[in-house]
This record gives structure tokens, sequence and C-alpha cells, in this order.
């Protein structure tokens, strides 16, 4: 299936978007949109028909058409909201999409359309804390986490502010015909020390959820009791190789489709940590770390797991790397110039 790569541009209003030659992994320019207000956080529908983007200047989401043929998109609609969202993933049914506001201190659920677009809220709000960072459903479709970050404002690029965060995992149930929240019992789950939980990810096959550190530098493997739905510490492995002591905070973590590898990025130390995933206990062990663009906050890998591909922030560029099928590791292939602060990067089968 043909695949486009689109990189939202958050100092340029603008989404570019790229073809993947699927045997090489090579990016080939297409067609770019108008994204007024600083496109910042994708997600897709699970028909792949639609992106929702996430707007962080003028605080909205907005749903964005995609060509099957082509890949090209096209504004379908905007939902003003009142902060800017932080994190969007659709629920497993593809009937909601979920949002969590970083600065809003909260989540919100909206019902998507028959044709797509987002709808009324479901959950008009849900106040949470500042530094809620994502949000998403597990297999079930009847949990769903938000991990909140241990410091604030924390830039990579300044020294840490020391502006404390809650440095939590709030535990939700999750109502898939309603698309209501509720907390779950407990609610609160405090890591040791100042971790930061930040993104997570689901394995595919087993109850076992990975979480990246913001402040920790580290992922934490949990395991989801899935009756409950409550989640317990299991392991957590620095993402940074040995010796490192300069300033560093990790950002995104991806999964491969398969379970058998996971990646976090490194913003300082500007790499992407890579892991392998073991088949029975779905624990970790370091595969090892490949140099990226600076300040790689938005990654992603292609629909197969095949290639990854990483936005600097603080560079403008586009890294890519062919996924090694039998240990993990990062090969590079090329980088990109794309535009200013790409903040964002979705990778998007087309069903055309």
């Amino acid at each position: 299936m043909p695949q486009m790569l689109y990189v939202g541009l958050q100092d340029e209003d603008r989404i570019a978007g790229f073809a993947i030659d699927e045997t090489s992994g090579g990016l080939t320019a297409r067609s770019a949109v108008a994204a007024a207000g600083g496109p910042s956080v994708f997600a897709t529908s699970r028909d792949h028909r639609m992106v929702y983007v996430g707007h962080r200047g003028q605080p909205a989401i907005s749903s964005f058409h995609v060509e099957p043929a082509t890949g090209a998109l096209s504004l379908a609609g905007t939902t003003a909201q009142p902060h800017a969202p932080t994190f969007l993933a659709c629920d497993r049914t593809g009937k909601f999409l979920l949002a969590a506001y970083y600065q809003g201190a909260g989540v919100a659920v909206y019902r998507l359309a028959a044709d797509g677009t987002v709808g009324a809220a479901s959950q008009q709000w849900l106040a949470t804390a500042t530094g809620a960072h994502a949000i998403a459903t597990d297999r079930s479709n009847r949990f769903a986490f938000v991990p909140h970050i241990a410091r604030l404002q924390d830039n990579v690029l300044e020294p840490p502010k020391n502006d404390p965060g809650p440095n939590m995992i709030l535990q939700f149930r999750f109502d898939p015909q309603q698309g209501q929240l509720a907390p779950n019992a407990p609610f609160r789950l405090e890591p040791p020390g100042l971790l930061g939980p930040r993104h997570f990810c689901f394995h595919p096959s087993l109850d076992v959820v990975y979480f990246s550190n913001e402040q920790g530098c580290s992922v934490t493997a949990y395991r989801l009791d899935p009756t409950s739905g409550t989640l317990t510490a299991m392991q957590t492995a620095p993402t940074l190789p040995a010796g490192f002591s300069g300033r560093n905070t990790c950002s995104q973590i991806h999964l491969t489709p398969s379970g058998r590898f996971l990646y976090v990025g490194n913003r300082g130390h500007n790499s992407i940590a890579a892991f392998a995933v073991d088949a029975g206990s779905g624990e970790l062990s370091l595969a090892g770390h490949a140099a990226t663009e600076a300040v790689p906050s938005a990654f992603c890998l292609d629909r197969d797991g095949r290639f990854l591909f990483a936005a600097g922030t603080a560079s403008g560029r586009l890294a890519a790397y062919r996924i090694d099928a039998a240990a993990g590791t990062l090969s590079p292939l090329d980088s990109y110039a794309v535009g200013r602060r790409p903040a964002a990067v979705l990778a998007v089968g087309l069903s055309g």
C-alpha cells in the first residue's frame, strides 16, 4: 500500500506531504497545505481517510480529508478549542477523538461525524492537571491513561526552570458507547522520583504499556491488568548511554506493529534509543542509539515498521532510517530540509 508522510511545520502554518518509497524509504515532496494557527499535533482516523491536526498558536482541531490516490490533504472542518491540544488519538472503534491539553490541564472527547470530521463533544471537559501530555485507549477500548510530566516548561535548550509538575499517570475507565471517561480506582499512579511520564504506547498482543519519561530520560514498562484496567510498573530502562551527563529530556515513543522493537526520542543527546522487546514478557533490552537531528520532539514509523522518520525542531530537517528487521537497529538513509519547527510527523497508508 502506498504511504504518505505528513510534517506539521508549526512556524510556517503549513503541512508538507512526502511520498514514501516503500523499497528505499526515500521521500519525494508532494503537495503542501495551509494550516493556520501552528500545526503541532497529528492523529489519523482508523480508516486513514482523515488526518486530525491540533493547532498550538490558535487553539483548534482541524479535520483534513486524505485524497486516496495522491495523499493530498484538503480541509474539511475546524473546531475551535479553549486550549491548545497537546495530543490527539481516536478510540479503537474510530467513533471518538480523545484530546489532552497540557496548558489547559484537562482532557476532552469528541464524536466523529459520518464524514469523519470532528463533531460535538461527548465529554466537553474533564479537569486533570497542568502537564497532561497524552491520552489513548487500550486494546479493549475500556480503559485510558493520561500521563503528566514532572517539570513544566522544560525546554531542553534552556536550563531547568524547576517548575514542578504533577509527575503522575491518571487511570480512567472509558465507555465506548457514550464516549465518556470516568476515574478508575486507584485514579492516580505516582512513579517514584521525577520520571515525568510523557507519551505511551500499547503492546499489540501483550498486556504491557510503555511510557517515555521526559525528565527521567527512561522508558517504563507497565503491566496492564485487563480486568481492572490498572497499571503496575515492571521495568524502567534508561534511554541514554552510560556516562552521558548533558541536558536531556525524552519525547515520543513508538513500537513497531510486530511489537518486536521500541523507540524513544532523546532531546539534548539528540538520538533515537532503540530497544528489543521480549516476546514473552514484554521486557526491554537496549539495541542501540542512532544520532539524529537536533531536538527530536516528533518522530514516527511507517505503517509496516520498516522505516523511522525523525524531525529536528531546532534544525528544520527530517532524518530517515531503515529499521533492521532482525536487531531493530537504525541505519541512516538521508536527511531532508523540511521547514521551520517541524513539530508533528505522521505516516499514513493510502487506500486509493
